[in-house]
């Protein structure tokens, strides 16, 4: 089945909502190295419990949804600049691209002073408020309008407006194929800019330590490109590796959990040669 643009930038804004978490975080952290690849306890391992920590986590998404946004921030001491400079850019794009679709499809009104404004209410919490500045100049934010509610509900609003959806014709005109193309264009970025910094970009590692198994293979990790349904370890001894995981396609394969008890395998093995030494 064909996908449009509309479901494309409906799919990377929420991979985005559901990464920023994790982002905000990283900006507070060390950067991590590539050993294991580094996002693995936050963004893939923690994930694979996540089915029964639903509620909990939607519970924490709501919740992000009033945070100030970045760039009303004091940022005094980031530990990781490059995961505050995506964030950054991302914040941004999506709050422009807002900015620019409220502007083209939301529909014009009178507020209850008799000025022009968008929407047909001015209260009604589905519309986008443009941020307003002093005459200090463009830097210099009177009002932050619906930015103030963070990224996770630009994300939001930006993706009915890509879908759509006919049941808020009261509030919107349809949004342009083009002007469509452009969210989707932006979505898309934003979503490749966060899974780089995360580290979350399909790569293959090969660690230095051998199988702490069978103690002769090496271990070869796959990460899925940031979807942990996907990632996967394998052990290059094949069949005669005592893993108690599955084979594939003839060698062990650690997959899901699994992969948290080969973590803690080649964590108990390094500790060993520790206290070897």
């Amino acid at each position: 089945m064909t996908t449009t643009p509309g479901q494309r930038a409906a799919d990377d804004l929420a991979a985005v909502r559901e990464q920023w978490g994790d982002l905000l975080a990283a900006i507070a952290e060390p950067p991590r190295s590539a050993e294991w690849m580094p996002y693995e306890r936050r963004g893939f391992l923690d994930q694979l419990a996540a089915d029964d920590r639903h509620d909990d986590d939607q519970a924490l998404d709501e919740a992000a949804v009033g945070r100030l946004p970045l760039i009303l921030r004091e940022h005094p001491a980031p530990a990781d600049l490059r995961a505050l400079d995506a964030a950054h850019d991302t914040e941004r794009d999506v709050f422009d691209m807002c900015d620019a679709v409220a502007e083209r499809v939301q529909l014009p009104a009178r507020d209850h002073n008799g000025r022009w404004t968008l929407g047909a209410d001015p209260s009604d919490p589905r519309l986008w408020h443009l941020p307003t500045y002093r005459d200090a100049g463009p830097t210099s934010i009177a009002s932050a309008g619906s930015r103030a509610f963070g990224l996770h509900w630009a994300a939001v609003w930006l993706e009915g407006r890509a879908l759509d959806d006919a049941a808020d014709r009261a509030l919107f005109s349809p949004t342009p194929a083009p002007l469509v193309d452009q969210v989707a264009d932006v979505a898309r970025t934003a979503r490749r800019r966060v899974a780089a910094a995360l580290g979350r970009t399909a790569r293959t590692i090969t660690l230095d330590e051998p199988c702490p198994f069978c103690r002769a293979g090496r271990i070869t990790v796959h990460n899925g490109g940031g979807d942990p349904r996907q990632a996967v370890a394998t052990c290059s001894t094949g069949p005669a590796c005592p893993a108690p995981v599955d084979t594939e396609r003839g060698r062990r394969a650690w997959r899901g959990p699994a992969l948290v008890d080969l973590l803690t395998a080649l964590q108990a093995t390094r500790a060993e040669r520790r206290s070897a030494a």
